[in-house]
């Protein structure tokens, strides 16, 4: 007999608010990439499009004093804390208007008004800095949690498991989230880590850690809550999205293979990845014999 979801009951206000959220991240993002293709945006564009429930449900249990940490995929953690749009869109459009006065762009969102601290470029970097805020909390006895988002890619960095250790070691209010699309940024779970349970990788460290349905908004939103109340009593808390889906390539760039995460989308992909470099190994060997012998230079393109 196949399992059935346990109902959760909600107020019809509650539910349209938490749709109209997570259509407004989905938007933005479409349009992100309508204005990416026409050349509007430069640089690197990371989209949110597949997991927007995350950071809809997610926000509903966390104060207006919490801090929030995300990663470089953050337009939909931005606008879910209340970033204004405008602030946002002209950050990618690189106007002094946008949230870091347009020298951030898609990847280093931050709003100091809604404690929206990031958009971090680096894999994993925002990690360490959540532990540094939660402590600067505690030492000045803030009673305020700092939610730090990241994705299933980040748990292979050093910088995981020394913020979780020392989380746990000096008993700090950081609740992590891991947003876990199983492809990272093109790489499966099962090809980077030997083990894939990463509420395990978290139990290690003595920290709560239970995983949650990343396509259910409202068991997120539970989720979070029951996280952010064991946050707020003492301690860290580990929350695992799993299986979240991103319905587009996992981001845009010029030259950008798309990244398919099902079935044959992903053998054409490393099938025609291999095709090139094999071409461009050629190109290479055949510019390293019209070099004048040991020179060890290339003939010039």
């Amino acid at each position: 007999m196949a399992n059935k979801r346990k109902k959760i009951a909600i107020a019809r206000e509650h539910a349209l608010f938490l749709l109209k959220e997570m259509l407004r991240i989905r938007r933005l993002e479409e349009k992100c990439v309508e204005l990416y293709t026409a050349s509007k945006i430069r640089g690197f564009v990371h989209l949110y499009i597949g997991e927007e429930a995350v950071a809809v449900g997610a926000m509903q249990t966390l104060q207006p004093e919490d801090n929030i940490v995300a990663t470089y995929r953050e337009h939909g953690h931005a606008l879910a804390r209340r970033v204004s749009a405008n602030a946002i869109m002209a950050e990618m459009y690189g106007k002094v208007e946008g949230c870091s006065r347009g020298r951030g762009g898609s990847m280093h969102l931050f709003d100091a008004a809604t404690r929206f601290y990031g958009g971090n470029a680096i894999v994993g970097g925002g990690l360490p800095l959540a532990v540094g805020l939660a402590l600067a909390d505690k030492l000045a006895g803030r009673q305020r949690v700092t939610a730090c988002f990241f994705g299933e890619g980040a748990v292979a960095e050093g910088e995981f498991h020394e913020s979780m250790n020392l989380a746990a070691l000096w008993n700090l209010p950081v609740l992590f989230c891991c947003e876990n699309n199983l492809y990272a940024m093109g790489t499966a779970l099962a090809r980077s880590e030997s083990e894939t349970d990463l509420c395990l990788k978290a139990s290690a460290f003595e920290i709560s850690a239970w995983p949650v349905d990343g396509m259910d908004v409202l068991a997120v939103e539970n989720a979070t809550r029951r996280a952010a109340i064991a946050v707020r009593s003492g301690g860290a808390a580990f929350c695992r999205v799993p299986h979240v889906p991103l319905s587009r390539a996992l981001d845009v760039r010029s030259g950008a293979l798309p990244r398919q995460t099902r079935g044959r989308g992903v053998e054409k992909a490393r099938s025609n990845s291999k095709a090139h470099c094999a071409h461009e190994g050629a190109e290479y060997l055949a510019r390293r014999r019209l070099a004048s012998p040991g020179s060890g230079r290339c003939a010039p393109d």
